[in-house]
């Protein structure tokens, strides 16, 4: 079978389908709790593309009770767990990276420091938001025993970009308000006696 009606989404979305299978809300919270540090996909996506997975034959589905109304929980068909065999067999390659802050930095000389500081500084809140979420995905990792292991060491990997985040942060803080910073270290200290 071709894999050319498969995309990077579509492997994902298979992976989290896994062996004990997913409903499309369990997939949004999954990428809702730590995805987004990995890769981007609206929640409409994330219900879309599962429907069409079935329609290709790599899921099937069906409908199962919710809290309040009925949902459609997907599980791996044969072709499914084979095309994700085959794609994991093939070598990985460094992830592309679509970094807004990066594009602030290289538009940073035609605005004044404090403004692009005041842009890139407000990353601070999210990478913040970003930790608590992964705290949930990694206390969900510990519940699936299946899963625990590789789960929490792409948590790992997540916990090690918002580390680099806020550390490259601090870097362009340092850069951009240098003066500040001399200031700080040659203001005399008062003595107390």
């Amino acid at each position: 079978m071709s894999r050319s009606d498969l995309n990077p989404l579509s492997y994902v979305v298979l992976a989290l389908i896994g062996r004990r299978g997913a409903g499309a809300h369990d997939l949004v919270d999954m990428v809702r709790r730590g995805g987004r540090v990995y890769w981007s996909a609206a929640p409409s996506k994330m219900y879309a593309e599962p429907k069409r997975l079935e329609r290709l034959g790599y899921v099937s589905a069906r409908r199962e009770p919710g809290r309040t109304h009925e949902r459609t929980h997907y599980t791996l068909m044969p072709a499914g767990e084979e095309a994700l065999r085959e794609w994991v067999g093939k070598p990985a390659h460094f992830p592309r990276i679509y970094s807004e802050p990066v594009g602030h930095l290289l538009a940073g000389d035609l605005v004044d420091d404090e403004t692009l500081l005041s842009g890139l500084l407000a990353l601070r809140e999210e990478t913040a938001e970003l930790g608590r979420l992964l705290g949930e995905a990694e206390a969900v990792a510990v519940t699936l025993p299946h899963r625990e292991r590789n789960l929490l060491l792409v948590h790992s990997l997540g916990r090690k970009l918002i580390a680099a985040h806020e550390e490259w942060l601090d870097e362009i803080e340092a850069a951009l308000r240098p003066q500040e910073k001399a200031a700080s270290r040659t203001t005399p200290t008062r003595e107390t006696g």
